[in-house]
């Protein structure tokens, strides 16, 4: 039953923390039902108090009104809104390997993912391969088209299946594409296996997602979602030492097998230490689920695949908003990573590449600061804010501070004089990534919450269909921005999907999550009753 669902007995006081409600006068068999543990308790005594609530449910159902009272009611989510999260040292410990086990596993999809972005370099000085960069282009173009429906699809089929196996199972698919990638020495094959390789990419996201919203609450969700999000800032930083150091000093082919191999091993530690809930391995969940409505409910028959898509999905208008927004946030990272480069060379007039992307590479740092600083910052809105308000809508209102400092921060940029130190032009690329990688993370989490638990693949599979076709959006059409009208041009552009963003934000800013949705629905029922 949820939380706002619970009206106690009269006699009854509620214990806030412990999960259950107590005589105010205890006897004998109460004060063994008072001792239960926290929420999350050890295997156990978990088992022993399940057999005293089931003692108690006997009772009960034998006995007259007074024995009702005996009976250990669910402490309601409302009466411990305000209750910091306590879980017991062995959960802790167990749900730690889990998100370890995320981490690095989609790490290393972004290892495989970019490591021919490194590789092809070699590639093409390699004289046996008789390639130019017009044809390293080819493959990398069809990617991002085979990533994104990759990542709608598996999301929306992926409900169907284990999202640990599901994550375990594509990161070792995609690391054996790498190495069939290395064995190749034509353009067909190099093309076909890369699109290959976006398409099981896209299994990765939705699935971490998946088992994020089952191993951690809406409270601490946000502070472990950042958490989780620097792992595209950890596989893009070793991309270039594993990929472009093997390539360098064993070869292109090495540049390609390095990571695959790596992917493999990863793979099945995932598959070892990941479950997809807590109930998986004996836990009881960590916010209210529809089986906690209480025994003698008809049970609602789960829609299908296409069911739970249209109704929870497409139907949700602010899941559109949140994909549109998507869409301009992923312009401007998309346009920030493929153009400031060029931009440095030729504007700032700096000499080489290799200059250039020393400037640049802040930006995956302040990436990775500014997605922790973002999901504890949501986090600290929603606690504060004592069940007031959407928890949505505390994460929506950051996202819009953010967009505010990405176009600061771009104009910023823009206004350096070429003159200017490289520190500064560094720290100023960092405060971008500090401030673009925010609202990409958390709009993410936005629309996990914003859907029941059996729709969060789906969600996040649409959304990340969106975003990629905002990327792909940050390609030739920017080039030609750039080409025809210039670098002003370009960073209006910029600026504006930022505006555009804000403008899609502004209505949002007090949705309410799935959980706080079916809460206050329990409680209009109870009032009812």
């Amino acid at each position: 039953m949820l939380a706002s669902q619970v009206r106690c007995p009269a006699g009854l006081q509620q214990r806030r923390g412990c999960g259950v409600a107590v005589p105010s006068k205890p006897g004998a068999a109460t004060a063994r039902i008072s001792a239960l543990p926290l929420p999350m308790l050890a295997p156990a005594m978990r088992q022993r108090s399940i057999k005293l609530a089931a003692s108690a449910a006997g009772a009960a159902s034998s006995g007259g009104a007074d024995d009702k009272k005996d009976l250990p009611v669910p402490a309601g989510e409302a009466a411990a809104a305000d209750a910091p999260v306590q879980y017991s040292a062995d959960f802790i410990r167990r749900r730690l390997l889990v998100f370890i086990g995320i981490v690095i596993g989609y790490s290393s999809y972004y290892l495989t993912r970019n490591s021919l972005t490194y590789t092809a370099p070699v590639m093409v000085a390699d004289a046996s391969l008789h390639m130019d960069i017009t044809q390293i282009g080819a493959m990398t173009s069809i990617f991002p088209i085979a990533y994104g429906m990759s990542k709608f699809v598996s999301g929306v089929l992926g409900a169907k299946f284990s999202p640990s196996v599901l994550l375990a199972g594509g990161l070792m698919a995609t690391a054996a594409v790498n190495i069939a990638f290395g064995f190749g020495t034509s353009l067909a094959w190099f093309c076909f296996f890369w699109a290959l390789n976006g398409t099981l990419q896209g299994v990765g996201g939705p699935c971490c997602a998946r088992i994020l919203t089952t191993w951690f609450a809406s409270k601490e969700r946000g502070t472990y979602w950042g958490m989780w999000n620097i792992a595209h800032n950890l596989g893009g930083f070793a991309a270039p030492l594993v990929a472009g150091g093997f390539a360098k000093a064993m070869g292109w082919k090495w540049g390609m097998w390095a990571p695959g191999i790596i992917g493999l091993v990863v793979g099945a530690f995932v598959l070892l230490v990941c479950r997809d809930k807590p109930e998986d391995i004996g836990y009881p969940p960590v916010e209210p689920t529809d089986k906690d409505k209480g025994k003698g409910k008809a049970e609602k028959p789960k829609a299908d695949i296409w069911g739970s898509l249209l109704n929870s999905v497409l139907k949700n208008p602010f899941i559109w908003g949140m994909a549109l927004t998507y869409f301009f946030i992923y312009v401007v990272r998309q346009g920030v990573t493929s153009w400031f480069v060029f931009y440095l060379i030729k504007e700032k007039g700096i000499e080489d590449a290799a200059q250039a992307a020393v400037r640049v590479s802040g930006l995956e740092l302040g990436g990775l600061v500014g997605s922790l600083i973002a999901g504890r910052l949501s986090d600290a809105l929603i606690r504060n804010s004592n069940g007031k308000g959407g928890n949505v809508g505390k994460r929506v209102t950051v996202v819009m501070w953010y967009t505010v400092g990405i176009a600061a921060a771009l104009l910023s940029f823009q206004a350096l004089p070429s003159a200017v130190p490289a520190a500064i032009q560094w720290f100023n690329v960092f405060m971008i990534g500090f401030f673009l990688y925010g609202p990409q993370m958390l709009i993410g989490l936005c629309g996990a919450e914003l859907v029941g638990p059996d729709s969060v693949g789906a969600s996040e599979g649409f959304l990340g269909w969106i975003a990629y076709l905002g990327a792909a959006n940050a390609g030739i059409p920017l080039s030609i921005i750039v080409k025809e009208y210039g670098w002003n041009a370009y960073f209006s552009t910029l600026v504006g999907a930022c505006a555009i963003a804000l403008l899609l934000l502004s209505p949002m800013t007090k949705l309410r999550s799935y959980v706080q949705r079916e809460a206050a629905k329990a409680e209009r029922l109870a009032k009812g009753q």
